[in-house]
Order: structure tokens, then C-alpha cells, then sequence
């Protein structure tokens, strides 16, 4: 039984720990909310509308007794960037597991996380993307650019309007993977894939890929109709990411390195190793 901890407890965290409470093979044994949340102290079943689980709400300060009186396997986060940033050391010297669902982090932040996993031996999976439907569409936006190395490659996301980060981390994920592929094709790449965002009312997320040529087109698009899509990838992640040591990716969680490997050596197209 995998004992998780959820951090940020919005719309989608608490999605995510209604689903973790339906899992058979986990158990939700706390939470966690920022200090000035007036959900600290209560149950959590108390703000799901569900009876008392016996599990209760903990402030960002009180992490430090999560870890040791709780001892969480896995903690899975969707608060914000920096509140990542100030308790990952803290999650990874205990060598808990942490899947981090939030973005907006720098490279410097990606750098300090690797670190972190090596130094103590814990496992981090950084998983902005965490949506098993938008990994696909990486996966067929990295094979787009290989074959269909000669068309024009344009990104439009759009978010509700209180996500602050602008691109999207998926929408940058998803240009890393069609400049991966265009310079597999021995495309050199001048210019960065152009990104269009948009924020506004209750969008909970949408990404497209444009792909023209001078003669048709292709559309590539994923949209999440609610959050339980970042629910049942957050459920692959936990169980990805418990036990292991290192850095991951959704990439990692879903095999598709050894996917793309094998589609392309199948047709003898060279094909690059991932950026993570």
C-alpha cells in the first residue's frame, strides 16, 4: 500500500486526491495547503464533501512533521513553482518520492531537482505534461517533424486565466519535441517554434499543433474536457516513481523513448534521443 501526501489542494489537487482515494493499492494520508489556507486543520474528506478519512490538512510550515510522523511513500504536487522550490530538498533528503505537476519552473530549478535526486538517492518525477493524452501528442508531433520535415510548425495553447505561466510547459515540451525531430531530418533549426497563448475564462487546457505545407495541412490537438485526465496521470506517476531513484520525465513513466525507437527503426529513419 503506497502511502501519498497531496501538496496544493485547488481544483485540480483535490481532484487528484478524490481519485487517489478510490485506488485500492494507495492510501491518502495527508495533505498539505499553504499556510494561510483556511482548509488547514480540517479532514480532507471534510472539504471533498466525502466522510472523514482520518487524514487530515498540514500548512506548508508543518512538512517537516508530515515526514516524520507521517512518513509519506510518495507526495504528488500541484501547488505552485515556488512553493515547489522551498520543500523539494526537504521531500528528497527523507528520500520520499515526489511527482511535481506544477510549472513555470527555470532551468536552474530543473538543474537544482536533478541534483537534489542524485545527491540523496530519491526519486522526482517532473511531470508538467502529466496528461497521458498531451504524451501522445508529443510523441506524434516528434514523428510529424521527422517525416514532414519541410512544412511550417506552429504551437497555440490556451489556459483559464488565473494560470501564470505563459507558454505553457507542455506547449514548450511539445516545441522541444518537433525541433528534436526536425534536426534528426538534418534540419537546422534558426528559430525557435513560434507558441501562441491565450488565457481566459475556465479553459482547462488546450494545445494544438499546426503543421502546412504548401499544398494541405495537419492539425494535431489534445484537450482536457476535465481535470481527472491530470488525476489518472498523476495515479501513473505515483506508481511510476515509488521506489525509484533519479530524475524522470512522463516520457520515462510511459515508455516512449523504446515507443519512438521502434516505430522509427521499423522504417530505418534516424531518430534522436529525447530531451527531458
Amino acid at each position: 500500500m503506497t502511502k501519498v501526501c497531496v501538496i496544493g489542494l485547488g481544483r485540480t489537487g483535490m481532484e487528484i486526491a478524490r481519485v487517489i482515494m478510490e485506488q485500492r493499492d494507495m492510501r491518502l494520508v495527508a495533505a498539505i495547503c499553504s499556510d494561510f489556507s483556511k482548509k488547514a486543520g480540517k479532514d480532507i474528506g471534510e472539504i471533498l464533501g466525502l466522510p472523514d478519512t482520518g487524514a487530515k490538512i498540514y500548512t506548508s510550515s508543518q512538512l517537516n512533521y508530515v515526514l516524520e510522523k507521517i512518513k509519506p511513500d510518495v507526495f504528488v504536487d500541484f501547488s505552485n513553482y515556488k512553493a515547489t522550490m522551498s520543500h523539494v530538498a526537504s521531500i528528497s533528503e527523507k528520500k520520499a518520492a515526489l511527482v511535481i505537476g506544477t510549472t513555470g519552473f527555470s532551468k536552474t530549478d530543473i538543474l537544482r531537482m536533478k541534483v537534489l535526486a542524485k545527491k540523496n538517492g530519491s526519486g522526482i518525477l517532473n511531470a508538467p505534461n502529466i496528461t497521458v493524452g498531451v504524451n501522445v501528442m508529443m510523441l506524434l508531433s516528434n514523428i510529424a517533424s521527422r517525416i514532414l520535415s519541410d512544412y511550417d510548425f506552429e504551437i497555440s495553447e490556451a489556459h483559464h486565466k488565473h494560470k501564470k505561466d505563459s507558454p505553457s510547459g507542455t506547449a514548450l515540451k511539445i516545441a522541444d519535441q518537433i525541433e528534436e525531430g526536425l534536426q534528426a531530418s538534418g534540419v537546422k533549426i534558426n528559430e525557435s517554434i513560434p507558441i501562441h497563448a491565450v488565457r481566459a475564462g475556465g479553459i482547462i487546457g488546450r494545445h494544438e499543433v499546426m503543421i502546412a505545407g504548401e499544398n494541405d495541412k495537419i492539425e494535431i490537438v489534445h484537450e482536457s474536457f476535465n481535470r481527472k485526465a491530470f488525476a489518472d496521470g498523476a495515479l501513473k506517476g505515483i506508481r511510476f516513481i515509488k521506489g525509484k531513484k533519479g530524475f524522470f520525465g512522463m516520457q520515462d513513466v510511459l515508455d516512449l523513448e523504446r515507443v519512438l525507437a521502434s516505430y522509427f527503426d521499423k522504417r530505418k529513419i534516424p531518430v534522436a534521443s529525447s530531451s527531458s
